[in-house]
């Protein structure tokens, strides 16, 4: 099979087109390069260089979008631009990337008759509700620009499978985290970071007072889930699926594992929380189950000792 991987330079788009293939598939990349990273991809043109094409685009580009699509079966639409904070500060950008550019791909996907379009949607589209477990038939009630950007994509691509007949499946993903995940960003997930200055000896920041919890995904299982949903049943499709282990631990708590796995307490430095950002989040995954047969093989405790080793061996260029 033919796939696009939009934002494939990316942590998350990354970790999609390595496991692509190696399953033998044919990958695309479509990158701008403004968040994703070369090194991401390092390896990949030499060993498939038979299978694997980067594109070097934007995604508010349609004729850009138009190309990219051409002869492809799927579309794993990864591309964003990230980060609550970051559309906090600049909306318009991260507007334009984010819902524009998102249209731009489903116009070009229904028009190049591509099978199935795969959206990375967001678990901050149910805002900062205190119901737990988050389920996918809750109202939502997004808190900052990106969440509502995110959940403009869903609308969309629910609408293009109503309206079109377009096979489109939203993954609503929870806190993803694991290998290739950039620390340095202003940014930057909490886990990285986290990890990141222990190492290095640098006090970590905590927006808030670390009491906050998260439902965190192992990227592994995001992969698990993409490549679920491109073979789910028609049934699947038009609709939105939590993506997460069902789990959720506080901020402190991931530090205490980290400060465990590295052997060295580095004391944090608490910052008043950041405007958009939500209090807890846990995930109910049983729409996921049942439908794309999504069951996460990865625990966060073993994620979170693998992500460690990653950035204990990585080189420190890429620390």
């Amino acid at each position: 099979m033919r796939y696009l991987v939009t934002g494939g330079a990316g942590f998350i788009g990354s970790n999609l087109t390595r496991a692509l293939l190696t399953e033998g598939h044919t990958v695309r990349v479509l990158d701008n390069f403004l968040t994703g990273k070369r090194e991401n991809l390092a390896g990949i043109p030499d060993v498939h260089k038979d299978r694997f094409e980067l594109v070097e685009g934007d995604l508010r580009d349609l004729e850009t979008v138009r190309a990219a699509v051409k002869g492809m079966n799927f579309v794993l639409h990864q591309g964003a631009l990230p980060s609550v904070p970051r559309s906090v500060a600049d909306p318009v950008l991260s507007n334009e990337i984010n819902v524009a550019g998102t249209l731009n791909l489903l116009v070009a996907a229904r028009d190049a008759g591509v099978r199935r379009v795969l959206f990375a949607a967001s678990s901050s589209a149910y805002g900062d509700t205190p119901e737990l477990p988050k389920r996918e038939t809750m109202p939502t009630n997004p808190k900052s620009p990106y969440a509502a950007q995110k959940l403009a994509g869903e609308h969309y691509m629910r609408i293009f499978h109503e309206i079109y007949g377009l096979e489109t499946i939203c993954l609503r993903y929870f806190n993803v985290f694991g290998p290739r995940q950039d620390p340095a960003s202003t940014y930057a997930a909490v886990i990285p970071r986290f990890i990141s200055s222990v190492l290095r000896g640098v006090p970590p920041v905590i927006y808030g007072d670390g009491l906050q919890t998260r439902d965190f995904t192992y990227i592994d299982n995001v992969v698990q889930a993409n490549l679920a949903a491109c073979s789910a049943p028609k049934e699947a499709c038009g609709k939105v699926f939590n993506i997460a282990c069902g789990e959720r631990i506080s901020l402190l708590d991931i530090l205490e594992i980290v400060y465990a796995e590295a052997g060295r307490r580095v004391l944090p430095k608490f910052e008043p929380q950041r405007p958009g950002d939500v209090r807890d989040s846990l995930a109910d995954i049983s729409r996921a189950r049942d439908l794309l047969r999504y069951h996460p093989r990865v625990s966060f405790q073993e994620g979170l000792k693998k992500t460690f080793e990653w950035f204990r061996t990585a080189e420190p260029g890429r620390r």
